[in-house]
């Protein structure tokens, strides 16, 4: 049987839909690309905001309706986080959730059997180990996924992912080593270490974050290690002395600010001051020069004043980010912050995220200008139709560039000559 994968959310989905299709390929069925050829569509939801939900109910529903003789499979984070919506969402023929993404073979094989409709979402428990099947291979002819931590203890006011996830866990190092070798062997030279929660890596299992970052860096073949998301308090001096000593670990650090206001960390139950993320820029950029650092904001939270908004542009333009992820707050059901008092209308959260994003694209905008000259180091990853290759450098600058042997996988030096304010280009 032929089966269409959809994935909704963060990288550490698109992750675990690639072990959901090699579990898949195991038990004997194929992947296909086409709707029309699907006979299984299993869609892995995200359910960060209220609009996620909304469009996971609504892909599902379509599926269903355009399909009606296929077999709808819902996994992911809303329905873990959200049973009983998921429960009620009558177009999916199998609900599990994303702890029993390992199950789905066992789970399609029993539906066919009884040709019933299959609830089966079983929630996360304190102390439960990491779960998954490592994979070997990536969509992406050069970058591959490698999740190496689940889960999350933060409990931020707003955030529901630690419902959707449960606790931290962490991947064994020794596990890590394995498929990092893996992915090299199949020719992926540049590996993306992800988790709900990073850099709480080890948290539950005693082993060292840098240790795991050495261990994904360990294949001869991998030329390059990229971070996924980092939390700032976890960044300790130590941290940043031992990532300093690994030459393939790419100087490209997204780390989570949300906003630059303490009175607003606070009410989010944030963990750190904009005083110590500020010193935390410094102490980076001193050992990775050339590094970029990148980061989320959230404008609108609940009781933000005009004053605490202002402050966040502020620190934004302090810190020179080059590249910053803007959203407005979004009310979540079962979260604390929902039911604070303060909450900001559409209008002033739409306005204060337009504000902040022209801030954003004047940074980035600056920070591409001050590419040209230079001569970077580039992955490429592809040849486009235009006969310009492209790919990105170790501080994720995107690059197309001229070259007569440059070659999917090879590391270019390519000279910076032109901007147009979203890539760079050279020779």
């Amino acid at each position: 049987m032929k089966v269409k994968c959809y994935t909704l959310g963060c990288k550490v989905n698109q992750y675990e839909t690639e072990e959901i299709t090699e579990l898949l390929l195991k038990n004997g069925y194929e992947i296909t690309l086409q709707d029309s050829e699907a006979e299984i569509f299993v869609v892995n939801s995200c359910t960060v905001t209220a609009e996620s939900d909304r469009k996971t109910r609504q892909l599902v529903r379509r599926l269903k309706r355009n399909f009606p003789k296929s077999t709808v499979v819902l996994t992911g984070c809303m329905p873990q986080a959200f049973p009983d919506a998921a429960s009620a969402l009558s177009a999916a023929d199998i609900v599990i959730g994303n702890k029993s993404n390992v199950t789905l073979p066992q789970k399609l094989r029993a539906y066919f059997e009884t040709k019933q409709r299959l609830f089966a979402v079983e929630q996360h428990k304190s102390g439960e180990p990491f779960l998954g099947a490592p994979i070997t291979g990536f969509h992406e002819r050069t970058r591959a996924i490698l999740k190496i931590e689940d889960g999350c203890d933060r409990f931020c006011s707003y955030c529901i992912i630690p419902t959707a996830r449960g606790r931290v866990r962490s991947k064994p190092i020794a596990e890590i080593e394995k498929e990092a070798q893996a992915l090299s062997d199949a020719g992926y030279r540049e590996l993306v270490l992800v988790g709900i929660n990073l850099s709480a890596y080890g948290k539950d299992s005693g082993e060292c974050f840098t240790d795991a970052v050495a261990a994904a860096c360990a294949p001869s073949g991998v030329l390059r290690v990229r971070l996924g998301s980092l939390e700032p308090d976890h960044i300790t001096d130590e941290v940043i002395e031992a990532l300093s000593k690994l030459p393939k670990l790419c100087g490209q650090f997204h780390i989570s600010l949300q906003s630059g206001c303490d009175r607003t960390l606070q009410r989010m139950h944030r963990h750190y001051t904009a005083a110590q993320y500020a010193a935390l820029s410094e102490k980076l950029r001193t050992a990775f020069p050339d590094c970029t650092l990148t980061t989320d904001i959230m404008v609108g939270f609940a009781g933000e004043t005009e004053e605490d908004f202002q402050e966040t542009v502020a620190f934004a333009k302090q810190i020179g980010f080059e590249k910053i992820h803007v959203f407005p707050y979004s009310v979540r059901e079962g979260t604390r912050a929902a039911s604070f008092d303060g909450q900001i209308e559409k209008a002033v959260k739409e306005r204060r995220a337009a504000e902040l994003l022209a801030v954003a694209a004047e940074l980035r905008a600056a920070f591409l200008q001050n590419q040209i000259g230079k001569t970077v180091e580039v992955l490429c990853e592809q040849k486009t139709e235009n006969g310009l290759h492209f790919g990105y450098t170790a501080n994720y600058t995107p690059v197309y560039f001229e070259s007569d042997t440059a070659a999917p996988g090879a590391l270019c030096r390519v000279t910076v000559i032109k901007t147009d304010g979203e890539s760079v280009y050279g020779v």
